[in-house]
């Protein structure tokens, strides 16, 4: 395992890219213009209540003050994990002590060392890593899914965590690509999980379960006899909370792995990387608030048409399925919802400017349609 560029001090045995920045403005907010065609975000500094990190650089990274989040990074979603970041930080009480972990593909297009550049130049104070994910690691486990995208490797990244990241690093919020936060991080980082939880997520169990399998999983009863006696509710895996050290302790990534072998001689589930964790952790996760994720707002896995959020509160957006926000505001065909993601996006491309420029009685429309909700999965 490979890992590249962060401001902290690694050990030895990690190599690094080195840090070019001099930024010394104070705190002051400065935006610039990118060599990559994104503009560089605000330098958020922490607030008067944070924490105080070690003197030792070599402590800091494995600092219990810190806040863990993982995510994929590849050039085909890259747009959408920078508007990520910057929604996090944007609203994070302790910016500073918030501690990325990426994980790109081997063979991405933009490979990546590039990757982490444009990571680099867009967030110059950021704390992360980018950890190389083999794709061969799990290519011979992946079957076809009803929608090619679902078969993309860096889609499985999330099972080998346990493996990838340091062993000091016991906790860590997994975030998919297509979120933006509209909260502190922290009020997720701190919920607790049960003794006997691994994982963390909102959980929707009016949801139809069994359609996430095959007849032929439901008809043989050893392999429907897994989930019998749990009560499993649906869960979706692009917002967890995850106890790595029970997870490596319960050997989870092979526990999963063995449904995906079984998927390739009896095809049990048509989608990707999701119906593996539902037979893992399904009936056996802690409960977060559904504000954490209202997902669905890219539509089906189809048509990508568009949806509403629940109802309630929100926290944290989430444009799971097939239409993405930046696509569909460069294309002018957003809906509602996409004009709340749009604030976070730092790509400018002058040729989308007028597509791109937020309009405030879009944006109105968009908070009006999420105070009367009633989509449900």
């Amino acid at each position: 395992m490979i890992l590249f560029n962060s401001p902290l001090k690694m050990s030895s045995a990690i190599r690094s890219f080195p840090n070019n920045n001099n930024n010394n403005n104070n705190g002051a907010v400065l935006i610039s213009e990118t060599a990559f065609g994104f503009t560089e975000a605000p330098n958020y500094r922490n607030g008067v209540n944070c924490p105080l990190t070690g003197g030792d650089e070599t402590a800091t990274f494995c600092d219990p003050s810190l806040v863990h989040i993982a995510m994929t990074l590849d050039s085909e979603y890259l747009r959408g994990s920078v508007a990520a970041v910057h929604s996090v930080l944007r609203h994070a009480s302790c910016p500073e002590h918030v501690f990325f972990h990426f994980i790109a593909a081997e063979f991405d297009p933009s490979t990546p060392r590039v990757l982490t550049r444009i990571v680099r130049s867009i967030f110059p104070t950021l704390n992360f890593k980018v950890y190389i994910f083999r794709e061969d690691t799990v290519l011979n486990l992946i079957s076809s899914s009803i929608r090619s995208a679902l078969e993309n490797p860096l889609n499985f990244a999330r099972n080998y965590l346990g493996d990838m990241l340091d062993p000091c690093v016991k906790r860590v919020v997994y975030l998919d690509s297509d979120v933006v936060l509209v909260d502190d991080i922290n009020k997720l980082w701190e919920v607790q999980l049960g003794e006997s939880r691994v994982i963390g997520a909102p959980e929707y169990c009016h949801a139809n379960f069994t359609k996430y399998f095959t007849d032929y999983f439901w008809s043989d009863p050893v392999l429907s006899g897994v989930l019998g006696s749990r009560n499993p509710c649906y869960f979706n895996t692009g917002v967890m909370v995850m106890d790595l050290g029970k997870w490596r302790v319960g050997n989870y990534r092979r526990k999963i792995e063995n449904w995906m072998e079984v998927q390739k001689k009896k095809r049990i589930y048509e989608l990707g990387s999701l119906p593996p964790f539902l037979l893992v952790f399904g009936g056996n996760v802690e409960p977060i608030d559904h504000r954490w994720n209202q997902h669905g707002l890219g539509g089906d896995n189809v048509k990508g048409s568009c949806r509403p959020l629940h109802p309630g509160p929100v926290s944290l957006l989430h444009w799971s399925g097939k239409g993405k926000p930046w696509v569909r505001l460069d294309g002018n065909k957003p809906c509602p919802l996409d004009y709340l993601w749009e604030p976070y996006d730092l790509y400018k491309n002058p040729t989308q400017n007028t597509i791109l420029k937020l309009h405030h009685h879009q944006q109105q429309q968009a908070i009006n349609f999420i105070g009367y909700s009633n989509f449900f999965i």
